[in-house]
C-alpha cells in the first residue's frame, strides 16, 4: 500500500510519518509535499497512491482547492487542528 503525505509543518510531517511507520511498517510513504502547486503536479505526472493524509490549511492555501482541480483517485484522510473544516472535509472526500 502506498501513500502521499500532504502537510507544511515539518514537525507535524514527522510526527506524521512517524505514526504511519508504527502502525503499518508496510505501508510506502511514496511523496510528501508542503503545497498545493505540488500536489497538482504529483497528481497529474505520478501513479495516485492508495491513501493521501492532506493537512488543510497549508502556506499557500486550503488543501480543498487541490481536489478542485484534480480528480481524486484514493480516499482522502485530513489531519488538521482546525475542526471548521470538518464538515467541508466530509463533502469533498
Amino acid at each position: 500500500m502506498t501513500a502521499w503525505i500532504i502537510e507544511d509543518e515539518p514537525p507535524a510531517l514527522r510526527r506524521l510519518t512517524q505514526m504511519l511507520t508504527e502502525c503499518r511498517p508496510h505501508l510506502l510513504l511514496a511523496f510528501a509535499t508542503d503545497s498545493i502547486a505540488s500536489c497538482v503536479r504529483a497528481l497529474n505526472e505520478k501513479p495516485h497512491p492508495d491513501v493521501i493524509f492532506s493537512d488543510i490549511h497549508l502556506a499557500d492555501g486550503l488543501s480543498f482547492s487541490i481536489w478542485e482541480q484534480v480528480a481524486c483517485r484514493c480516499p482522502v484522510i485530513f489531519t488538521t487542528a482546525y475542526d471548521r473544516y470538518g464538515v467541508r472535509a466530509f463533502r469533498v472526500n
